[in-house]
């Protein structure tokens, strides 16, 4: 390893425990004075048709999320049904969300791909094209909302508002940047690390920045519906954007903690805190916990299944 990347490695990990540190001392000083009956209150007082919509608007989510395993199918041209990819993406991006991509996205994902027959470099090709759905819908989404002025930062924040459109700028190019090559460049094979990079086509890049986008705007939709109309929706939209990056730089599962600081730093003058914290917690209920509970449950299914598959494809070699 070298010089470098020892330091980099290093700057990571102090990055790391310094948030680690920082979000529990934030959490608490937000928390403070907070009337824990008001947010028992605010959550008693949600009526089952808005529960009921949150959970419809989670379940569109996990299947467009899903489907990019289909865009994956597509880009490498294995012939899975859609039957047994739809299933096993839902598994782990619910593992994912909830115990990090290291267990969802990747170690599940290899686990029961490589189950179902497909090959490691197949399954890093849809890993690989999910990753960057995924996060070329947030840079379309994120680079409008900030290059608008959206969200609104509070007085004092060192970023300022200047700052968050020339991040939004810079997310825009970055996106344009990929499309573009994706519709001009001449090589579109590349090779790092042992690994092949094959650049898709400009109709499915197209695709991929669609359905990333939508997977964001109707996790947004979820966290709206439970706040009520008490924040306007893109404000949300570009709330959740800031958690989101934020977590994934404090690499804290779930983003347990960041997600509730952002918000409360963001929202809690606009909307109360109480109120605030009872629609992060059912939040973290509708979009989090079910989803994992459910996933859980056709994970043991997927195991034994494959078990079985194995068991016969046994049976009959031996015969």
């Amino acid at each position: 390893m070298s010089r470098s990347s020892k330091r980099w490695r290093r700057a990571r990990q102090l990055l790391t425990l310094a948030f680690f540190i920082l979000v529990p001392m934030l959490v608490i000083s937000l928390l403070r004075n907070l009337d824990w009956g008001e947010v028992h209150q605010a959550l008693a007082a949600y009526r089952w048709q808005t529960l009921a919509l949150a959970v419809l608007v989670s379940a569109c989510s996990f299947v467009l999320f899903s489907c990019f395993d289909l865009l994956g199918r597509r880009y490498t041209g294995h012939s899975l049904p859609a039957r047994q990819v739809l299933p096993l993406a839902f598994v782990c991006y619910a593992f994912n969300l909830n115990l990090s991509a290291w267990v969802g996205a990747i170690a599940l994902r290899y686990r029961l791909y490589s189950r179902l027959g497909l090959a490691l470099v197949t399954i890093t090709r849809i890993l690989g094209l999910g990753l960057v759905t995924n996060w070329l819908g947030y840079l379309c989404l994120a680079g409008a909302l900030f290059a608008s002025g959206l969200p609104r930062l509070p007085a004092g924040l060192d970023i300022g508002s200047t700052g968050l459109h020339l991040i939004g700028l810079l997310l825009l190019v970055a996106a344009l940047a990929y499309l573009l090559a994706c519709a001009c460049a001449r090589r579109r094979r590349w090779h790092l690390r042992g690994h092949e990079i094959i650049l898709p086509s400009l109709p499915m890049a197209a695709l991929q920045a669609l359905m990333g986008a939508g997977n964001w705007a109707l996790m947004a939709l979820v966290m709206y519906s439970l706040l009520a109309d008490k924040v306007d929706y893109p404000t949300i939209l570009a709330v959740l954007l800031i958690s989101s990056i934020a977590g994934v730089v404090t690499h804290i599962p779930a983003g347990l903690g960041v997600l509730e600081t952002v918000f409360l730093t963001l929202l809690h003058a606009s909307v109360g805190k109480g109120p605030l914290l009872a629609a992060l917690i059912a939040y973290r209920v509708v979009y989090f916990l079910l989803p994992l509970m459910v996933a859980g449950v056709l994970y043991l299914l997927l195991e034994r299944v494959a078990s079985q598959r194995t068991g016969a494809s046994r049976s009959g070699s031996a015969g």
